[in-house]
């Protein structure tokens, strides 16, 4: 499941004739109208699904799927992921990364030295927040930005920071 990305999850039905709301898990919910197919995880498999029509509404997305036609057939699927091929996937910038690929990263100071683990990324209004266990037990919040994570190595599976004054009172 390493290769899929989770783009939304089915909060409930819309109508009666099969389609459903997305709470979208997409940093850019418009680019349900560039998907073609979508996959979703059903809990006991996957079901690959093709998408034909997109409406957004509020902060939702409403999906209509050429394989279900009635509010009946899709009503057990509240809650499923919707997942897409990692090759699906928006082009990310220089910097930015995917969630799930942060997770678990060792975090480091400047000058080497092993500060603990990154266990969650907090999204805000301004810059995320990076979640960090330290060798100690302790929690601590991280803002996500240049003054503060100054390099992310994928490969050394490395998270370098510079902790600013204050953050860790």
């Amino acid at each position: 499941m390493d290769d899929l990305l989770r783009v939304g999850v089915i909060s409930s039905t819309h109508g009666l004739k099969g389609e459903v709301k997305v709470f979208p898990t997409t940093d850019d919910a418009t680019r349900f109208k560039s998907l073609k197919n979508v996959t979703m995880d059903t809990g006991s498999g996957h079901m690959n699904l093709e998408i034909q029509g997109v409406k957004f509404f509020k902060n939702m997305v409403i999906l209509k799927f050429k394989e279900f036609d009635s509010i009946n057939e899709v009503e057990k699927y509240k809650g499923k992921d919707l997942l897409i091929e990692r090759d699906q996937a928006v082009a990310l910038g220089p910097d930015e990364n995917f969630i799930f690929e942060l997770i678990g990263l060792r975090v480091v100071l400047e000058d080497g030295t092993e500060f603990g683990t990154l266990t969650d990324v907090i999204k805000t209004g301004a810059n995320d927040v990076y979640e960090v266990k330290t060798k100690e037990g302790k929690e601590v919040l991280l803002p996500a930005i240049k003054q503060c994570v100054l390099g992310v190595d994928l490969e050394e599976g490395t998270v370098t920071v510079h902790i600013m004054d204050g953050l860790l009172d």
